[in-house]
């Protein structure tokens, strides 16, 4: 049951909109266990009449996401340090080449896809809790390494540690939430994890901006799970983990403390309890699933759309914001356009998480990709113009307007929905490989851009960088047109026999 575990963690991570079914069962099979028991699917009432709290569930889903701020901080860190790492280099003492910056940058990515599959089977072995807790012990070694960093080989390791950390979280974090949260509030909880995220990305940009000083940054940066463990230490563990290791009476207390003590557990742990075993029932080899067209189209339309998520350059923007303003001779301090930008990320993500599960998959997806297109052709332009032209001298600030829209609308489409799509194309008998083999591609395509973006920008300019990403995103557009079916309002069956077609 490991990889399930995976898959639904890391479906829930990127867009903090977890599926309102519950992992372990497809949507037909949970609504018939639904009218078997008696659950509603909006609000937890009990038979004695008492509805569940919810502050308990808020605060644990806090607690947990907390993890995902220390994550944003990682990602965000390699914007402060400035244009090929200067900032690092004053600092730290440490001559530091463009290239080797692109690796400091870009480690982190791999050492987050390295976790992609291990943390599923962690989460079961040990707990998702206790997983979390343990994440700790490589962030604070990947931060050391950075604070007390003499040679560039240290942030080399420090960077890979600390991402092994952030992409455990990007699991194990969301899948904590999907199991302590009732249905009503399942969405809401899981959004915090992607704000969290771009809160420390946020936080990143302004500490770098207003300390100037990317050691003072990084210790304030390992501070932060240690903070995460203090409060997490607290909250329990989920009930689904205590369930699947045969210990209801565990179980029980977990739901107690969660759902409030005049709330009757008893109906919603049968349902938790038939959930597993339907699980277990449905259980097939992935050797024969792969055989249908289904799956097969499945994974196509998964691989596509994390390659296209990726190729829109998301992550160079991010991760090189500071660098890239500087290169645009942007009259606003490369840092507090940065800080622009992160602030529009979160707001967009916030209202994102609104509206995601409301409009049509496909619609969102197609508008997304179409103005992340538009506007890196336009900031393509806007470069190519600095460079040969004189039409921007006067608008040196011009570059936060696309950069921005980009975020806006990637928050909207291309960023939450391929996650949210993924436990709707598959199956529940391939989710857990699917969705592991998914959630590395991803982290990998991420490496490739966050790697080889400075390398590009030297080979092609930074006009021809942005071209390469508009490039993308037409693919992207007709990938999504063509290949890309509507999910929304559909049960798990419904989309698998329109794969079959």
């Amino acid at each position: 049951m490991a990889t399930n575990y995976i898959w639904d963690a890391e479906n829930a991570a990127p867009t903090c909109n977890i599926n309102e079914t519950t992992p372990l069962l497809s949507e037909s099979g949970q609504a018939s266990m639904s009218q078997k028991i008696g659950i509603s699917q909006q609000t937890l009432v009990s038979t004695n009449g008492q509805k569940a709290e919810k502050l308990p569930q808020y605060l644990a889903g806090i607690a947990a996401t907390l993890g995902a701020l220390a994550a944003g901080m990682v990602l965000g860190w390699t914007s402060p340090a400035g244009e090929n790492g200067i900032n690092l280099v004053q600092n730290y003492n440490i001559p530091i080449s463009p290239d080797q910056f692109s690796w400091i940058g870009s480690l982190t990515t791999l050492g987050a896809g390295a976790m992609c599959i291990p943390i599923g089977i962690l989460t079961d072995l040990i707990g998702r809790k206790t997983a979390m807790l343990l994440m700790v012990v490589p962030f604070t070694i990947g931060w050391l390494l950075i604070i007390l960093s003499n040679s560039v080989l240290m942030f080399y390791f420090g960077r890979f540690i600390t991402g092994v950390s952030s992409g455990a979280f990007c699991v194990a974090a969301p899948l904590y939430t999907s199991e302590i949260a009732e249905s009503e509030i399942r969405g809401t909880l899981g959004s915090y994890f992607q704000l969290m995220l771009t809160i420390g990305i946020l936080i990143s940009y302004i500490l770098g901006t207003v300390l100037k000083n990317m050691i003072t940054l990084s210790i304030i940066s390992g501070i932060v799970p240690l903070i995460f463990f203090a409060v997490f230490f607290f909250m329990p563990e989920t009930p689904v983990y205590y369930l699947k290791k045969g210990n209801e009476e565990a179980a029980r207390k977990s739901l107690t403390r969660l759902r409030g003590n005049q709330y009757d557990i008893e109906v919603e742990l049968q349902a938790h309890r038939e959930a597993l075993e339907e699980a277990n029932r449905r259980s097939v080899s992935f050797a024969v699933m792969i055989k249908s067209r289904a799956v097969k189209k499945g994974f196509v339309i998964a691989y596509g759309l994390m390659l296209f998520q990726q190729m829109s350059g998301v992550n160079s923007i991010i991760f090189y914001s500071s660098d890239i303003f500087t290169k645009a001779g942007s009259s606003l301090p490369p840092g507090e356009a940065s800080i622009i930008v992160g602030a529009v990320q979160v707001i967009s993500v916030f209202l994102s998480t609104l509206v995601v599960d409301k409009l049509g998959r496909r619609i969102l997806l197609l508008a997304s990709i179409v103005v992340m297109f538009l506007m890196t052709l336009i900031l393509g332009i806007y470069f190519y113009c600095i460079n040969h032209t004189t039409a921007f001298d006067n608008l040196k600030w011009f570059a936060i307007i696309p950069l921005c829209v980009f975020l806006i609308m990637f928050s909207f489409g291309f960023g939450p929905i391929p996650w949210m799509m993924m436990p709707e194309i598959f199956a529940p008998e391939v989710k857990g490989i699917a969705g592991s083999s998914a959630c590395l591609f991803n982290w990998l395509a991420a490496f490739v851009v966050t790697k080889f973006y400075t390398q590009m920008v030297d080979a092609v300019e930074p006009y021809g960088t942005f071209w390469i990403f508009s490039l993308f995103s037409i693919v992207g557009i007709v990938f999504v047109y063509f290949l890309v079916p509507e999910t929304k309002g559909k049960t798990l069956d419904q989309i698998q026999r329109e794969l079959n077609n």
